[in-house]
């Protein structure tokens, strides 16, 4: 126990021992300054700050700062790169605290401590790495604004009719920057690589799918609905109408759930973009509007696409009635308030084939067929009331009396429904309303000429149109007409001078004084009908010729581009 007792005393003198002789190694004059100066052969990066202040020592770091905003860093994501200078990352220092901690040099710890820091400064220098952050609002700015250069678009497979068949040409992925994960890699290259200079930076970025694949396309095979309808009766204006609309429709792709607007595939209605005056319906009357005739386009449509059993969410009957199709069978397209709209409701891609030929419109809506072979749809219409239209007289003022055109033929009203009737192997097995449609009545309309000099003719005119009534109109025409009332003046000329000749006795001879005539009345002249008309000046025939202008053909299917029911 003793010898091991002393054994420790050793050990401790000779720690102390050499303790006492490292201090003895100090120079005895040794001091250790502190000022408020940071040491000499201090470097912030490549800034010297020895000597400095530390309110010096930070001016010269920021002074630093603003000489490399004008560097460039260089992006990359994939094959895609851009530059953007650091100014617009918004690029700042973000360990300031080196400033504190480069004061502190050779100012804390045992006097050993602080000696040989001050030491190690004569002899090598003390770099502090300068750190730097990014502002994330600022560099989601400059990525979205170098989206072009960076992101690659996915380019989708394309689908197109040939020879009775379709082509499938191959699409491409594409590259869309991850601005989020793309902020931390910026911000970790800032803080740790970036040494001031120009650097590049890898990206995070997102491979980008094609909507549309060759293998989607691939099931494109089956025709599901078709429809067509006539347009031999209409003019050329309405003829290219028709054509256009069926052109700008053609091809048009509905991936699974993608809607499909007709006014939006075929507007706007101008001629810059195709279209013609032609018919349209407008607040029950006839219009001539761009773009009349589209409304067969999409009805045409319409019927192809109820057949494929589409998913249609807006659809619209004219305001009269059609003869293209049956009664609640069409879909008007009336400015942006009357629209056809239906969405791809199947599990594959929809292909709609439009033309014209032989003037003739089809639709095909091809696809994917996933319902059974043995069942077929039909839709059937029904009329459920009608309104006759009656005639209408409107007066003409600018025409004169006598003419009379007709300037928009009947339609009669409607209310009707569709049926759309199922059948399995010939078997109906369901039937349903499928829409119902209200069509309004309206008149034929015939102009009636009232331009007169004479007033009273004018007036007699408007109250025979106002009446109504087709024979009180012909009678005032008769009467009123202008050769009528020449006739009656010349007449009541003849008259006239009848009766002022009669007045005159023969030359030499009086008339004998008190002469009575006939029931004890003075006559003068003898005149059976003093001062009458001729019963036969008033008479009218039941079938005289009306006059002026003929009647017009009836406009045909007018219904019209923006604004009115095309």
């Amino acid at each position: 126990m003793k010898k091991n007792f002393k054994m420790y005393l050793s050990i401790a003198a000779a720690v102390l021992a050499l303790g006492m002789a490292a201090v003895a190694f100090i120079p005895v004059n040794a001091e250790v300054k502190e000022t408020d100066t940071l040491p000499g052969r201090v470097y912030f990066g490549e800034i010297s700050v020895g000597g400095m202040t530390q309110a010096e020592a930070e001016a010269a770091v920021e002074e630093y700062m603003k000489g490399i905003q004008s560097q460039t860093i260089t992006v990359k994501a994939g094959k895609n790169t851009a530059q953007i200078p650091v100014s617009q990352l918004g690029v700042a220092w973000s360990n300031p605290e080196i400033v504190t901690e480069a004061a502190g040099l050779g100012k804390s710890g045992n006097l050993i401590t602080r000696y040989k820091a001050m030491k190690d400064l004569e002899n090598t220098d003390k770099v502090y790495d300068l750190s730097f952050e990014v502002d994330s609002q600022k560099v989601e700015q400059a990525l979205k604004a170098n989206a072009e250069k960076l992101n690659t678009e996915a380019v989708d497979a394309q689908l197109s009719r040939v020879s009775g068949g379709f082509d499938i040409k191959p699409g491409s992925q594409g590259v869309n920057v991850n601005i989020e994960k793309s902020l931390e890699v910026l911000n970790k290259f800032f803080d740790t690589e970036w040494k001031g200079g120009s650097g590049t930076v890898e990206l995070v970025a997102d491979v980008v799918d094609p909507k549309a694949t060759e293998e989607e396309f691939a099931k494109v095979k089956d025709l599901l609905g078709s429809f067509h309808t006539s347009y031999s009766s209409s003019g050329a204006g309405r003829s290219k109408n028709v054509e256009n609309g069926a052109n700008l429709i053609n091809g048009a792709l509905l991936l699974p759930g993608e809607s499909f607007s007709v006014y939006e595939a075929v507007s706007p209605f101008d001629a810059e973009h195709g279209y013609e005056l032609a018919g349209s319906y407008e607040n029950g009357t006839t219009v001539e509007t761009y773009g009349g005739g589209i409304c067969q386009v999409s009805t045409t449509l319409y019927n192809a696409v109820i057949r494929a059993e589409l998913e249609v969410t807006e659809r619209s009957n004219h305001s009269m009635i059609v003869n293209y199709v049956d009664p609640s069978a069409d879909a008007a397209i009336a400015g942006t308030y009357k629209d056809l709209k239906f969405v791809n409701n199947t599990d594959a891609p929809i292909y709609i084939e439009g033309y014209t030929a032989d003037r003739e419109l089809y639709f095909n809506i091809f696809g994917h067929e996933t319902r059974p072979a043995n069942r077929e749809v039909s839709f059937v219409s029904e009329t459920l009331s009608t309104t006759q239209p009656g005639t209408q007289y409107q007066a003409a003022p600018s025409k004169p009396i006598g003419y009379i055109s007709q300037t928009q033929s009947s339609h009669t009203g409607y209310t009707a429904q569709l049926w759309k009737v199922v059948t399995v192997d010939g078997v109906e097995e369901s039937r349903e309303v499928f829409n119902k449609s209200s069509y309004n009545a309206s008149p034929t309309i015939i102009q009636v000429g009232t331009a007169s000099s004479n007033p009273s003719a004018v007036g007699a005119m408007n109250a025979a149109i106002g009446s109504q009534n087709r024979g009180a109109i012909n009678a005032a025409i008769a009467q009123w007409n202008d050769a009528a009332l020449a006739a009656a003046a010349a007449a009541a000329q003849q008259q006239a001078e009848a009766e002022a000749a009669a007045q005159q006795p023969p030359e030499g001879q009086q008339p004998p004084e008190g002469q009575e005539g006939e029931g004890g009345q003075p006559t003068e002249g003898g005149d059976a009908n003093p001062g009458g008309e001729n019963p036969e000046d008033n008479k009218t025939e039941e079938n005289k010729p009306e006059g002026g202008g003929g009647e017009p053909l009836a406009p045909e299917n007018p219904e019209g581009g923006e604004g009115a029911e095309g």
